[in-house]
């Protein structure tokens, strides 16, 4: 598919419904409005297609970015490149997706440590938010190195940029399932931090509490094992 046809049928596939539901979530007004749905569906039908990646954030276009994070290769993305596609965040929802792509970069754990450390809203949620795609996907960060994040979370997630409180506080909850150790660890921190406030504008969205949100996806987890377990061979 080329750029031309990518962009044709992303703006075919817009809807002022969407538009409208996405500017409620801080999306400005570059954008066509397509569903995750008919991303995915466009993903599958263009695949891998790093070169078509690049051309599709340039456009600037909201919707375009988010395919780009879809077909780009993670193993074609530089350093360089991750720091400018991140200077490009302006709002939540093109940052988790860029974070999912920069969490499978050869790079990802340098990239990591750098961004959690940016006091620039977006790019520091960047950075927290691959803390919890690294840690989901079972790469390797041993006890010690959680353990560090955790305490960097407790002392300054209350003082931190709004949307990267949010990040913040996903990533205690994804440092609790990693294991039983890190669990106690993970509670003991959020009962120290409390209450994380998160300004979520004209949406019904909420911050979970994440000892509650730790406690169910373990429960979850343990059910769909057991179910696992009793189906027959």
């Amino acid at each position: 598919m080329t750029y031309a046809q990518a962009m044709k049928e992303l703006k075919r596939m817009g809807t002022a419904q969407n538009r409208k539901v996405y500017a409620r979530h801080g999306i400005g007004e570059n954008m066509f409005g397509v569903s995750f749905a008919n991303l995915n569906s466009l993903q599958k039908a263009i695949k891998t297609d790093h070169e078509l990646a690049v051309k599709l954030w340039e456009s600037g276009n909201h919707d375009a970015r988010v395919l780009a994070t879809m077909v780009a290769d993670p193993s074609g993305l530089d350093s360089s490149t991750l720091d400018a596609w991140a200077k490009d965040l302006d709002n939540y929802v093109i940052t988790d997706c860029l974070s999912s792509l920069a969490a499978k970069a050869p790079h990802a754990r340098r990239k990591m440590e750098k961004w959690t450390r940016s006091k620039q809203e977006w790019i520091g949620r960047a950075g927290w938010t691959m803390l919890s795609r690294i840690t989901m996907s079972g790469e390797h960060l041993t006890d010690g190195e959680l353990e560090s994040y955790l305490k960097i979370i407790e002392s300054a997630i209350h003082k931190s940029k709004n949307r990267v409180r949010d990040a913040m506080n996903m990533a205690v909850v994804n440092i609790g399932l990693c294991n039983s150790g890190m669990e106690k660890k993970a509670i003991a921190a959020a009962k120290r931090i409390g209450k994380v406030e998160v300004d979520y504008g004209e949406t019904g969205c909420i911050t979970p509490d994440a000892i509650e949100y730790i406690k169910k996806t373990k429960a979850h987890r343990a059910r769909q094992a057991a179910k696992s377990k009793s189906k027959p061979r």
